[in-house]
């Protein structure tokens, strides 16, 4: 069985964003994101699969948390067995806000850059 490798982008400062997203939630919501996190590294991306969705248009995936939390993981597979998590939000609203895919492209672009 192969390890997915999970990345987290870092800012040119060597910021964390995602993790500042983490450190806001409540304890019970970061459970449930580390959970499915672990689960991806020690099982493969196939292991959540109700709880994935391709954001449509973009190169983009996104981790859907869904009940009462509703909270979004937002990542890619640059690679085979790897994954890069962009971005989290809180999802409020029934379509995922533009400004948070263009949050997770800005993040994608500069980590190509950078890469």
């Amino acid at each position: 069985m192969k390890i997915t490798k999970i990345y987290y982008y870092l800012t040119k400062n060597g910021d964390n964003p995602f993790s500042k997203f983490l450190d806001s939630l409540e304890h019970k919501q970061q459970t449930k994101i580390l959970r499915l996190i672990l689960q991806i590294e020690e099982y493969g991306l196939i292991s959540i699969l109700p709880h994935t969705k391709k954001l449509s248009g973009t190169p983009l995936w996104e981790i859907r948390i869904l009940g009462k939390d509703n909270l979004r993981v937002i990542y890619i597979t640059p690679f085979e067995d790897e994954v890069l998590i962009l971005h989290g939000f809180n999802k409020k609203t029934q379509k995922t806000p533009i400004a948070e895919i263009q949050i997770a492209i800005k993040r994608l672009q500069d980590w190509k850059i950078n890469h």
